[in-house]
């Protein structure tokens, strides 16, 4: 009788290990976030911005020497990776702050003694822009929740005139008003690194085309000479560092 109860223990406790681990008792298990095929994500970073001036003009004079000064500027971004193997495209919509710095030697009067320094004139610009770019990027290494891609693509960028703000120090005109295109194209490049969740994002955006529109002033009352004014072009290139968590 007593074997008997053993043998029957025995059996009961063989099928209920069997049970748990037959397959069709297996409890679904949830996709790593790194093997989806639709990712979402939030990141934010700090900027340097390098603003090209070219065809610098004041008072009828070319200015070729012009000195950038780095400022800091910050964004923040959402977006969505779409996965298909190692290759993703990636569509975002940010907010971005970028400010640079820009300054030169004024050009000296005719009439001016033989010696005389010239005074120094600066362009401060602290631009707010909404970003979308849409980036394709490959996967170099993508190892379990472990990746290392590089990136590129076209960015569309819409400028805040509204918020912006240009500031003209120690120029000879009055009020000046610089004012931006609002619509700009510029290139996308860089390379991404995922740890699980969390990854880094270092990118480099070119610009495409001038982005100055038209710049307004009054001038001072001795001004004489169809010259006397200010006329530039200027592209700005963006450097950007970035952590962001993918859902």
């Amino acid at each position: 009788m007593k074997r008997a109860l053993l043998i029957g223990v025995c059996i009961f406790a063989f099928a209920t290990m069997w049970g748990q681990n037959s397959p069709m008792h297996k409890v679904p298990q949830t996709t790593p976030h790194y093997d989806r095929p639709v990712n979402f994500g939030f990141k934010g970073g700090f900027t340097s911005s390098l603003f090209l001036v070219s065809d610098l003009n004041v008072n009828g004079v070319s200015i070729k020497e012009v000195q950038n000064n780095y400022k800091i500027g910050y964004f923040g971004s959402v977006f969505m990776r779409i996965n298909f193997e190692r290759h993703f495209l990636q569509p975002e919509v940010s907010y971005n702050v970028n400010r640079c710095n820009i300054t030169f030697r004024k050009p000296l009067e005719d009439d001016a003694p033989i010696g005389t320094i010239p005074a120094e004139a600066s362009i401060t610009s602290s631009i707010h822009s909404i970003d979308v770019p849409v980036i394709y990027g490959y996967n170099f290494i993508k190892e379990g929740p472990y990746s290392l891609a590089v990136f590129g693509g076209p960015k569309i960028r819409y400028i805040i005139n509204k918020q912006s703000d240009i500031d003209f120090e120690n120029f000879d005109q009055h009020n000046i008003k610089e004012t931006l295109h609002p619509l700009n194209i510029s290139f996308t490049l860089g390379v991404a690194v995922n740890i699980s969740r969390i990854f880094f994002d270092f990118r480099y955006d070119l610009g495409l085309h001038n982005m100055s529109r038209r710049i307004s002033y009054e001038l001072p009352p001795d001004a004489t000479g169809e010259d006397y004014g200010i006329h530039f072009s200027r592209r700005d290139n963006v450097l950007s560092f970035s952590l962001g968590v993918l859902l």
